[in-house]
């Protein structure tokens, strides 16, 4: 299966427009927004989880990264409330779980098979940097290795700048509002750019809190048995 599968084109979904699609676990759905495989796959998706929910342990062969845009995620590890960001890194397991619900920003199998660091960070309580380069620009680094770069980035209002990306970016909108190549992305809006693209965003008149991760699309391949 492929969505959005050709990693050399600009691609903007609206993920708040996509129609929740059941998973092939009782309580969870889906709304894809970029797969390569069926159901071992590198795929980037936002998935809901009915307020119960309990699943068995299970390992992430090929790692799991994930933003909690609402509700709380729970697991053996702790609750993880909207505004958290984890990073379970291949081979890990987990029990996941969430009594109240949940909403998270989810990218599977888009690890390097050999990383084996564990993240968790509740972005609500996490610092910001102004950019120095980039003015009206505040930075709450999340991630970063060889790779990758990932982070929070704070847009104020109508400020307007570029985002390296040289290794390609993806962009989702976690509040207010932005404008690329002339297009208006809202809330819950995904982007995501190729290697090299001049990328150039504007800022809405709320401003805007952006989740980016950039430099990691020379890497895209397909699991095995995906």
């Amino acid at each position: 299966m492929k969505i959005n599968g050709d990693f050399s084109k600009r691609v903007v979904e609206f993920s708040d427009d996509i129609p929740w699609v059941a998973s092939p676990m009782k309580g969870v759905e889906r709304r894809p927004l970029d797969r390569l495989g069926d159901e071992v796959a590198r795929a980037t998706t936002v998935v809901r989880f009915v307020p119960g929910s309990h699943f068995s342990e299970h390992v992430h062969t090929g790692g799991e990264e994930f933003v909690v845009l609402a509700g709380v995620f729970q697991d053996e590890h702790g609750d993880f409330p909207a505004g958290s960001y984890i990073r379970n890194p291949p081979e890990s397991k987990h029990t996941p779980a969430s009594e109240p619900g949940c909403t998270i920003l989810v990218k599977l199998w888009q690890f390097d098979l050999a990383d084996r660091t564990h993240v968790r960070v509740d972005t609500n309580k996490l610092g910001r940097v102004n950019d120095a380069t980039r003015e009206g620009v505040a930075v709450s680094p999340l991630f970063q290795d060889e790779r990758e770069n990932v982070r929070m980035e704070h847009w104020q209002a109508g400020v307007n700048h570029t985002v390296e990306a040289e290794g390609g970016a993806e962009i989702f909108v976690l509040e207010g509002s932005i404008t690329e190549d002339g297009e208006d992305l809202p809330k819950h809006a995904w982007l995501r750019v190729p290697i090299g693209y001049d990328l150039n965003i504007t800022a809405g008149e709320e401003g805007a809190k952006l989740w980016i991760k950039s430099g990691h699309l020379p890497f895209v391949t397909a699991p095995h048995g995906g």
